[in-house]
């Protein structure tokens, strides 16, 4: 029977036979007695031997354009202080009185190149022994008990997939994919930085574009399942939001300068100003050299956690395309004794150790051995540390660096929750412990999810899913005093607090894209004032919208509103369509209008009390007797009334002026017209009792006169009287006509009765004119009929000019025209009436006789 254990699968089924193509083959199991045999070798970059063995994988290089099994990329000083990290992590464990005691770390450290087929070889490397005389039996339990990696999360699931079948527990420092939180697939897998369930699907990356009203966003991800699930966490967040994703571009993972290119030219046509990035810094750096190089600036950058705080951006050449980036880093720590950890390692301590050699070039642009591949002067000494690596030695905030430490602590505390069981109280099979002479990784894996412990404060532990409890810094990418770009904390989210109190930003330290101060905008469309509403575009995004001025009577107080609201009744829209006001009122006030008409009123009255008083001196004279002074003096006291009853129609009306300026303007014109109708019969039978005897004249006494115009007037008063108690004129506020403004009118109450009051003076009037026209060519120098003919001419003319100007007049405007009628008919009764026998009573007083008026003059 073959038995499966770590060495003897990686030996005798020979996959460590690798070359630069990314598959291998698994062959035919060699006979048990044959000895094992490595097939490559992969030289690990430190190595300590101890009682207990944890592995480390780190991308101590990472990729410009195609992958390369040699790893000749360029070297990453901020990757080798995480590697040197894990490695002061150890040495302090192994000193520690308390921690592990008479127990020892060992560990292998490998470079993954920052791509997932060399981060595969590094997995199967840290698998095996340096050497076949490590273990050349190639059986029993593996000496690797846990790894502490990997960084990407794309070189997480290859080497979590790997080391599945051993059951090797694996703690990434830098792996944020939600993907890793199903247990089925990725069973062994723990970390120390929150998932990106935590950052984009349910909380912050979300949460901050809505903060700052960024409703039309890009999105750029690296082509990997960390960069699939935060897109597909980011879209499902975004849901029920106000933002939407302008694009989704992927950077290739094989890079692709003309894919990349096309992207740039999306980003450079979009509205969208901001761009969120899930991708990691090594996948970002050729991209971002060919951005710079096409010389594109303005856009806001949104870093994930994955390059937030990439060291390898923070050269001063990167300041005007990269600053004012944000993103959400991984919360900073403190590890006391970094700082002087580095400064021990040198190629002088490290004679022996390539790596070593590469950060001395990297750092100083020297060689500190000749000859160099990299063929650099030899170094002197004296050398200043360059500029764009100066974040190695910087380890005031470590963040990526403290969680290596935390991950490396919490194996060790997991060891020694493990060597302290006591033996019938253990975990295992018949309450059992593991043999710290034989531990297995499954075994190992169980107290680490058990395991919880405070470092400088802060808990450390892990749930269900293998996540820790989400916390991150929030990160502005900010120029220093050199020029180079330094990372600010301006905020916070700490997933243990209440929703919607998560996230903690300082807007007064930011800056933005551009070096400005003001919050970047990146919208569709620009939002919609007060006064309008949005209305979407047919066949775009919601954020896409067109601001549609509120119609007349509607508004919206409020940005962006999507629909406009009415006004209540009594109130309009103001010019801005921002608030509701109270309508305007109108009636016929005594303003431009309602004062001339007053002036006119006043004046017509006056004249007739004068043409009165004329009369009333002149009352013996020809004219006056001829004339029938009772029935003149009746017109004129009717006409006064007419002038001053159209006073009645200004001004505000009340119930009792909606009452009397109809009643009394019918009952006082159907008075006035009764008594010319009773001075025309009277003229009429006088010139035509033509026979001696002829006694017509006493049927049209001025007592008959008296109950011929009382008769009818009263016709007109009983017309009246019915309309007011039927359905009286009343006050109305009238909107219809036009909505802005609340009309004061007088409504007729019955419209019926309204136009039988006009239809009866207009009966008279008519009787009066057929009657005047008759007498017109009646002999005498004074023929009234023909001033009567014309006064009752120009009353019906006016008349009929007043339906249709007062049927199609608005508002307080057929008012007027009401009390124009009134006053116009007056005044042509008054001065055709009257003017003539004034003319003669004044100033032609010699033709003031019997004689000239009769026409026997000699």
């Amino acid at each position: 029977m073959f038995t499966l254990t770590p060495l003897s699968l990686l030996y005798s089924l020979n996959i460590l036979t690798l070359t630069h193509s990314p598959s291998f083959s698994i062959t035919s199991p060699a006979p048990s007695d044959k000895p094992c045999t490595l097939q490559n070798s992969f030289q690990p970059a430190f190595t300590a031997n101890g009682d207990f063995v944890i592995g480390g994988i780190f991308p101590l290089h990472y990729n410009q354009e195609m992958p390369d099994l040699n790893c000749t990329y360029r070297f990453d000083p901020r990757a080798f202080r995480w590697a040197l990290t894990m490695k002061l992590a150890v040495e302090e464990i192994n000193q520690s009185t308390q921690l592990l005691p008479n127990y020892t770390l060992g560990y292998k450290i490998f470079d993954s190149c920052a791509y997932p087929l060399t981060g595969q070889r590094a997995a199967v490397a840290v698998l095996n022994g340096i050497s076949e005389e490590e273990s050349p039996t190639c059986s029993g339990a593996s000496p690797l008990l846990a790894v502490i990696g990997e960084s990407g999360s794309a070189q997480s699931i290859v080497v979590s997939r790997i080391l599945q079948p051993f059951r090797i527990p694996m703690i990434s420092y830098f792996s944020s994919c939600a993907c890793f939180t199903d247990r089925r697939s990725y069973p062994t897998f723990f970390r120390v930085i929150p998932n990106d369930d935590y950052q984009v699907r349910v909380k912050a990356i979300a949460q901050l574009l809505v903060r700052f009203n960024w409703t039309w966003v890009g999105v750029v991800r690296g082509d990997h399942e960390y960069g699939r699930f935060a897109l597909q966490g980011l879209l499902r967040e975004l849901q029920g939001t106000k933002v939407c994703v302008a694009y989704q571009e992927m950077i290739p993972l094989l890079y692709n300068r003309q894919k990349a290119l096309e992207i740039m030219q999306v980003m450079k046509n979009s509205l969208a100003k901001v761009v969120v990035v899930f991708s990691a810094e090594g996948e970002m750096t050729p991209f971002l050299r060919d951005y710079m190089i096409q010389n594109i600036t303005g856009i806001q950058w949104v870093a994930s956690e994955a390059w937030v705080t990439a060291s390898v951006f923070t050269g001063s050449e990167y300041y005007p395309y990269l600053g004012g980036t944000i993103g959400f880093g991984i919360r900073r720590g403190h590890i006391s004794r970094l700082s002087d950890y580095l400064m021990t390692v040198s190629p002088e301590n490290y004679p022996d150790n390539p790596l070593v050699e590469e950060l001395w070039e990297a750092l100083y642009g020297c060689s500190p051995h000749l000859p160099s591949a990299s063929q650099l002067p030899l170094c002197t000494g004296q050398e200043e540390l360059l500029v764009q690596h100066s974040a190695y030695m910087n380890t005031s905030s470590p963040r990526v660096a403290y969680n290596v430490y935390k991950a490396v602590y919490a194996v060790a505390h997991s060891l020694h929750n493990l060597v302290l069981c006591q033996p019938g109280v253990g975990p295992f099979e018949n309450n059992s412990c593991a043999q710290t002479n034989n531990v297995h990784p499954w075994q190992l894996q169980h107290y680490i999810e058990e395991v919880k412990f405070k470092m400088a404060g802060e808990v450390v532990n892990f749930d269900l899913k293998g996540d820790s409890v989400p916390y991150y810094d929030i990160i502005n990418w900010q120029r220093g005093t050199s020029g180079n770009i330094e990372f600010v904390n301006v905020g916070l989210f700490d997933g243990t607090k209440r929703a919607g109190e998560e996230l903690v930003i300082y807007e007064d330290k930011i800056t933005w894209a551009g070096h400005q101060r003001e919050v970047p905008v990146s919208v569709c469309s620009a939002s919609c004032p007060p006064g309008s509403r949005k209305a979407v575009r047919r066949g775009e995004p919601v954020c896409c919208f067109d601001c549609i001025p509120c119609d007349r009577g509607k508004i919206s107080n409020q940005t962006n509103s999507i629909d406009c609201t009415f006004c209540p009744e009594d109130f309009w829209s103001n010019e801005d369509r921002t608030i509701c006001i109270p309508k305007k009122v109108e009636f016929l006030a005594y303003d431009s209008v309602g004062i001339a008409l007053t002036v006119i009123a006043v004046v017509g009255a006056c004249l007739t009390i004068g043409v009165f008083l004329v009369f009333f001196c002149h009352r013996n004279t020809a004219v006056v007797r001829v004339n029938n002074s009772e029935l003149s003096f009746f017109i004129l006291f009717a006409l006064t009334f007419c002038f001053l009853c159209s006073l009645v129609f200004i001004g505000e009306p009340t119930r009792w002026s909606c009452m009397l300026r109809h009643t009394a303007f019918s009952i006082t014109f159907s008075l006035c017209i009764s008594c010319i109708l009773a001075k025309t019969l009277v003229v009429l039978a006088a010139f035509t009792a033509t026979r001696p005897g002829d006694n017509i004249m006493k049927w049209l006494g001025p007592k008959q006169q008296r109950v011929i115009i009382f008769s009818c007037t009263m016709v007109q008063v009983i017309i009246c009287a019915a309309w007011l108690i039927d359905a009286s004129p009343y006050p109305s506020r009238n909107t219809k006509y036009e909505r802005s403004k609340i009309i004061l009118e007088c409504s007729v109450g019955s419209s019926l009765a309204f136009w039988c009051v006009l239809g009866y003076i207009g009966l008279q009037a008519c009787l009066c004119f057929v009657l005047a026209f008759l007498a017109r060519k009646l002999p005498g120098n004074f023929n009234e009929a023909k001033f009567i003919t014309f006064s009752i001419l120009i009353f019906c003319a006016v008349w009929l000019a007043f339906i249709p100007a007062y049927i199609s007049s608005p508002g307080i405007y057929a008012d007027a025209v009401e009390s124009f009628a009134i006053l116009a008919s007056s005044f042509g009764l008054l001065f055709c009436l009257f003017a003539p026998k004034c003319y003669i009573i004044l100033l032609k007083p010699e033709k003031n006789t019997k004689q000239h008026l009769m026409g026997k003059e000699k």
